[in-house]
This record gives C-alpha cells, sequence and structure tokens, in this order.
C-alpha cells in the first residue's frame, strides 16, 4: 500500500497484513508514548500523522498542518518520518550517530527510515527522537525553514 484512503487510524491499521500491523502498531505506541503535548494523531497524505492542528498554528504554507512525524506501510518496505530530524543538523547528527551505535542498518533519506522487518529498526531511539522536540521548538524549525 504505498498511500491509503482510510478516514481513522483504525481502518488504516486493519488495512496492513498481520506482520505490518504488528510493526506499525509498536511504532505507534512509542511515538504516542514519547510525543509532546500539542501534536495530535491524524490520518494525512494517507499514512499516520503526529501534526500541529490548524487551530494551534494555522500560517502555513500549504494550508495544510505540519507534521512532526508519520507512519506508513509502502509497497517494499515500512517507514517513519521523522521531519524534525530533518529540520536540524545537529538533531540528524545526532540520530544518525544513535543508529549506527545500534549495530542496525540504516536505510534513510531525508527524513524518511525505511525498514523491512521492526527487529531493523531502533524503535526506543525513534521514541528519543520524537520526545527532542517540542511544539515551540518545531515551530521555530518551520519558522526558519521559511524565511
Amino acid at each position: 500500500m504505498a498511500s491509503s484512503a482510510a478516514k481513522t487510524v483504525e481502518q488504516y491499521l486493519a488495512e496492513l497484513p498481520d506482520d505490518r500491523r504488528d510493526a506499525i502498531a509498536e511504532i505507534r505506541s512509542v511515538i504516542l508514548e514519547n510525543l509532546p503535548d500539542g501534536f495530535v494523531e491524524t490520518m494525512s497524505w494517507g499514512m499516520i500523522a503526529y501534526e500541529v492542528p490548524l487551530e494551534t498554528f494555522p500560517d502555513t504554507y500549504n494550508k495544510k498542518p505540519l507534521m512532526l512525524a508519520a507512519l506508513a506501510s509502502q509497497k517494499n518496505h515500512m517507514a517513519v518520518y521523522l521531519t524534525s530530524v530533518y529540520g536540524r543538523p545537529e538533531l540528524y547528527d545526532w540520530f544518525v550517530s544513535e543508529y549506527e551505535a545500534t549495530g542496525k542498518k540504516m536505510d534513510m533519506g531525508k527524513s524518511c527510515v525505511r525498514f523491512s522487518k521492526l527487529e531493523n529498526l531502533p524503535v526506543e531511539l525513534v521514541g528519543e527522537a520524537i520526545a527532542r522536540v517540542d511544539l515551540d521548538e518545531f515551530l521555530e524549525i518551520y519558522r526558519e525553514s521559511r524565511s
């Protein structure tokens, strides 16, 4: 599934094969445990997304909520998107260093960490990355990127 038409997280999870449902659900749980105040879980862009509600920050370039992170089951892999890691070079360097220290093979684009099996992803590190950027800092990252 490259993108889902599911309207709820529960619908999205129900569409997944058992192994992917279990993996996405475990990562989701870690994200929710570490999600800073002010972000909400939604379905957006065909993925499970963790966003700043427009009621909190409506001044976005595309009039859509700003996304801190997302989870997706793609055709050939699963992915967790960490936009805050992409937005702060020092956070990116920390994340890459910590990831490499786990001994797990990293497959990462700009913000997308791809994996085929849950054991290939340092799930607790994803939680740490989510917890490192609170709402105010995330909005600062966004404002800096737009100036």
